[in-house]
């Protein structure tokens, strides 16, 4: 029988705690001292589970069973009502009306504090400058899609339609941190998948034939300017590794011993350590650079101070100066030109290469079967690399 406010108000308090129903999982439960409270037993996942509702007469008999009713239209829903209470209780205590722009810096010291590249936290920096002058104010669970949309149109319509992309990215995860610490319901990006102008694959600029990189060695053999952009220029060519992780090289993680080089994973672009082999010519080259720059922490300082590493933009300025332009030759498109030539060549299993390029294989199938390191056969190659440069720079294509 169901429950009346005029029976409720007669039940006594007894020894003995008891339950009065009311109906579909609804009852009153009257503790020993006499306190009323409303309570919904409730199946989820097969496991009895109990919500409560508050205490009788703060909460009417009315507003139980319109509690009961929602909460039977979430279960219908698939969702536990227990589980949505408890977080929305969390999201009210964070504070609901807290904005996309205190989220954000919240977001940018998550990563500061997980260790990210310095040149990841200041992209993320830079992309988020773009998003806050027009949702940096707003409650984060009020802004909505098209809100969204129309700040990333902005950007689109100047050109940027690579910055726009990543844009909607960065919003992305700063909601996705906001939903992690139930401070938001969803990330509103997921909806604007589509929306914007796909921007054109572009490809490095990279010189891939043989006797075009010849001439490429014989006109940095040439240059006349700093010793150390020289010597970066070079080991482009031999070690082809990423211009920021070269650029940024510490001393320390040098062995020349044992000829290897060590990048720690906070400065890899996929987040692991990556060893390099060091063929002979480059610990060559290592050792003579270490008379000018080995006494301080940075393999190639800034001009301008020993505590900052060369500028991102001095590789590509020095291919300029020596005559080639942004269409033919990148400090990136080492990487290509290696690449192309080693796979060309024959000699070499694509996977070592993939391995020396701290390339992680896309297909998860695959990359099951593909952990290891191929460090043997990637010695050999940087041998036959830097020998074939040799060769190269001499004109000897034979």
């Amino acid at each position: 029988m169901s429950l009346t406010d005029v029976a409720i108000r007669r039940i006594k308090p007894s020894q003995q705690p008891k339950k009065i129903a009311d109906g579909e999982g609804l009852h009153l439960f009257v503790a020993v001292l006499g306190a009323k409270l409303w309570r919904m037993s409730y199946r989820y996942m097969g496991k009895q589970k109990l919500l409560s509702f508050g205490a009788y007469p703060i909460v009417s008999l009315a507003d139980a069973r319109r509690a009961r009713d929602a909460a039977k239209q979430v279960l219908a829903a698939g969702e536990d009502p227990g589980l949505k209470a408890k977080l929305a209780k969390i999201a009210k205590r964070a504070g609901g009306d807290e904005t996309f722009g205190k989220i954000a810096e919240e977001y940018k010291a998550k990563l500061i504090r997980e260790g990210r590249a310095d040149p990841t936290v200041k992209k993320v920096t830079w992309f988020l400058s773009l998003a806050t002058p027009s949702l940096g104010r707003r409650p984060i669970r009020e802004i909505t899609a098209p809100e969204i949309l129309e700040t990333l149109r902005r950007v689109e319509i100047r050109g940027r339609y690579q910055s726009a992309q990543k844009l909607r990215s960065t919003i992305g995860s700063v909601f996705r941190y906001a939903v992690a610490t139930a401070r938001a319901d969803n990330d509103p990006t997921f909806a604007l998948r589509g929306a914007l102008t796909a921007p054109k694959a572009k490809s490095r600029a990279a010189l891939t034939d043989p006797k075009a990189f010849g001439a490429l060695l014989r006109t940095i053999d040439s240059y006349e300017g700093l010793p150390t952009t020289k010597v970066a220029l070079k080991l482009s060519a031999l070690l082809f590794p990423r211009p920021g992780e070269l650029r940024a090289a510490h001393w320390s993680e040098f062995n020349l011993a044992e000829g290897v080089w060590t990048v720690p994973e906070a400065r890899m672009k996929m987040r692991r350590p990556h060893r390099v082999p060091l063929p002979k010519q480059a610990v060559a080259i290592l050792n003579d650079v270490q008379q000018l720059t080995g006494d301080g922490s940075f393999v190639f300082p800034s001009a301008r101070s020993v505590l900052r590493p060369m500028s991102e933009n001095t590789l590509n300025g020095a291919l300029r100066r020596l005559g080639f332009t942004k269409e033919e030759m990148t400090s990136h498109g080492f990487r290509a030109s290696a690449s192309s030539m080693l796979n060309e060549s024959g000699y070499w299993h694509p996977d070592a290469i993939e391995r020396q390029l701290a390339h992680v294989e896309e297909n998860s199938a695959r990359r099951a079967y593909a952990r290891g390191e191929h460090w043997d056969e990637r010695v050999r190659m940087m041998t036959w690399w830097a020998d074939y440069l040799d060769e190269l720079r001499e004109g000897d294509l034979n």
